[in-house]
């Protein structure tokens, strides 16, 4: 009974410590360092994202020779990222997902984007780590800016820059986006108003997304996909992707925002193999279920399971044909996720696969590749196992030659142009979304 009183009495008098300045500084630490959560609980909403890809030749540039991917020593990369929706407050995530040695990120920045890499003076805003300017993000992991004011816009341009001091390896990167951005000449430009003489680039580097606080909470919905998704073949620096013009359908008024719409498209992705990044299966956690603020998820992923397969032989890779699937392992496959889908509560819903029927691209269209296609798609549209349905295929196809894109559609028989990528976020039923 004594030892016990003791004890108690001990509790007590170390509770009591925690109104005395020791417990205060460690309250202040705290508020500090948990800032950029606390403010806002689950509030927060992604308006730009671009999906990671491991640097390397297995992308579809890098198996012709043209591998975009690169490392950086002394160098301060500006991206240019398009809004989808706005807040009174911003952060950054900066990805080191795919590489083997810490990254030394030495400063980062993020403004109101004015033109090329122009920024607005007096908008630049020095981000901080947990409270500090630098930071070193371990072997595959994620580090999340702390918050800064500025007012940011819906459906504007930011400049997040990032300063890399030290030499990096092949850096993490997404491979292609349909924004200039820039890489500055040797040293820190992440305070400077301009880059003169910077190198424009057509990849972003580490910088996976941006997040914003809005006024009122804003879900935020994941367009999942491929090279369709990413936007190949619209109009560069005109935000003509299917996603971008949804955003613009969902939010024709910026200043009461409904839904923001952010891209993780990846050229030349498969749902089910490893190819210009990780397969839509394996990378659905980062790139959808882990997204800040995401509630839902239009997924339009397959083409490339039945064409790539059947298309690399020709060029010289054999090997790829062992990776042909079935129109059911396709099925299996987007079923899979919509069980993962709905375990977090988030809607999915399923886009019919566009059709290739005039790509002149050996080996992509053939009889057998087009009755996967047709089988996917009826699957789709009538298993019931999506929230909803977007008929991709029935919005782009040619009425006279189904198996055809629209020719007014039409850029190489598997991408469009902006008018094309239009018909696509015209497709959506936007009230299925709410």
């Amino acid at each position: 009974m004594n030892r016990s009183k003791g004890f108690r009495q001990w509790l007590g008098t170390l509770v009591a410590l925690c109104v005395a300045p020791l417990c205060a500084a460690q309250s202040g630490l705290t508020t500090t360092l948990d800032a950029s959560s606390s403010i806002s609980g689950n509030r927060w909403a992604t308006t730009w994202s671009a999906a990671q890809q491991q640097p390397g030749p297995m992308t579809i540039d890098g198996i012709f020779g043209g591998d975009k991917s690169r490392s950086f020593n002394n160098e301060t990369i500006r991206h240019i990222v398009h809004t989808s929706v706005g807040g009174r407050k911003v952060r950054v995530r900066i990805s080191n997902a795919y590489g083997f040695l810490r990254l030394s990120v030495g400063a980062a920045s993020v403004a109101l984007r004015r033109t090329g890499a122009s920024i607005y003076p007096g908008t630049n805003r020095r981000l901080t780590f947990s409270g500090q300017t630098s930071i070193v993000i371990p072997a595959g992991a994620v580090a999340v800016s702390d918050a800064v004011d500025l007012d940011v816009p819906a459906r504007g341009d930011l400049a997040v820059s990032v300063y890399l001091p030290t030499e990096t390896e092949p850096a993490t990167y997404h491979e292609k986006t349909m924004l200039d951005s820039y890489i500055a000449v040797a040293g820190n430009f992440t305070g400077a108003t301009d880059l003169p003489g910077a190198a424009v680039i057509f990849s972003t580097f580490y910088l996976s997304a941006v997040e914003v606080l809005p006024s009122e909470p804003i879900p935020t919905l994941v367009a999942f996909g491929d090279s369709l998704t990413q936007g190949e073949g619209s109009s560069r620096n005109a935000n003509r992707t299917w996603p971008d013009l949804l955003s613009a359908r969902l939010n024709p008024n910026p200043s009461r925002p409904r839904l923001a719409v952010i891209n993780q498209g990846i050229g030349c992705g498969r749902l089910l193999w490893d190819f210009c990044g990780p397969s839509g299966a394996a990378r659905f956690e980062r790139d959808v279920l882990s997204v800040a603020g995401a509630t839902g998820v239009i997924v339009h992923l397959g083409l490339n399971d039945i064409t790539i397969p059947s298309i690399l032989p020709y060029f010289g890779k054999p090997d790829f044909a062992a990776e042909a699937v079935s129109a059911s392992d396709i099925i299996v496959g987007l079923h899979q996720l919509t069980l993962r889908a709905r375990a977090r509560g988030m809607k999915i819903f399923g886009a019919t696969i566009a059709p290739n029927g005039s790509s002149t691209v050996p080996g992509a269209f053939t009889p057998e590749n087009e009755a996967k296609r047709q089988a996917v798609n009826r699957w789709i549209r009538t298993s019931g196992a999506f929230d909803g349905v977007v008929d991709f295929d029935a919005a782009v196809r040619d009425p006279a030659n189904p198996t055809r894109l629209l020719p007014l559609y039409d850029v190489d028989g598997t991408h469009l142009n902006d008018a094309g990528y239009e018909a696509m976020a015209n497709a959506v039923n936007l009230s299925m979304l709410f």
